[in-house]
């Protein structure tokens, strides 16, 4: 027989039984690609050019072809004149985040700059390593301070300060290696929306 709820001996009713319910188990939650795998199977297609990029990540890819173009100059080794353009081109889209474009524009002829490939497997193995130590590190900071006019402005003229300061660097001496690997680093930290990582940027930067 079931449990009696009615009054008891003292008068008093007794509570109403308790049902035990089954544990109800939940799927984990799944979380999304990263950005080092989104940027390793990027990296690994066919189309790894400028203009790939930006069809790709939108507005996101404004920081990613800063970290991708002023990586070969942030290589510890003497570079002279070869990465000239791309900082160039760094310096082109640096500006339109000043003025407050959304998305890069780029002309035509540069949509097809590689960005990756042609012996650059070393680099992009290194370049991914630094993505993912940056990835373990990060946590939303200050995020205030990001994917606003203000913040875009001030984003956008540091990495022109960066870029200028590695394309007037003597050639073969290395001294592009700083400002260039601190426009990495900051971008990384835009991306990440981490204020520490950018700031980390901007000291390497100066």
């Amino acid at each position: 027989p079931g449990p009696v709820t009615g009054r008891g001996r003292t008068g008093v009713c007794d509570p109403p039984a308790v049902q035990h319910h089954p544990h109800i188990h939940l799927p984990p939650v799944e979380e999304g690609p990263t950005l080092g795998d989104e940027m390793e199977q990027w990296l690994g297609g066919d189309d790894v050019s400028l203009g790939g990029l930006i069809h790709l990540f939108g507005p996101r890819s404004f920081a990613l072809a800063f970290v991708l173009l002023m990586a070969p100059t942030a290589l510890p080794i003497p570079t002279g004149g070869v990465t000239h353009v791309l900082e160039v081109a760094t310096v082109v889209l640096a500006a339109q985040v000043v003025f407050g474009r959304s998305e890069p524009w780029i002309p035509l002829r540069w949509q097809g700059i590689r960005l990756a490939g042609d012996g650059s497997g070393k680099a992009v193995r290194g370049l991914l390593k630094l993505i993912r130590r940056a990835e373990r590190f990060a946590r939303p900071r200050a995020t205030i301070l990001f994917g606003n006019r203000v913040g875009n402005v001030g984003f956008g003229l540091l990495v022109i300060l960066g870029a200028v300061s590695a394309f007037v660097a003597p050639p073969f001496t290395g001294l592009d290696t700083l400002p260039a690997l601190g426009v990495v680093v900051l971008s990384l930290g835009v991306l990440f929306r981490d204020v520490i990582i950018a700031a980390i940027g901007v000291a390497i930067m100066l």
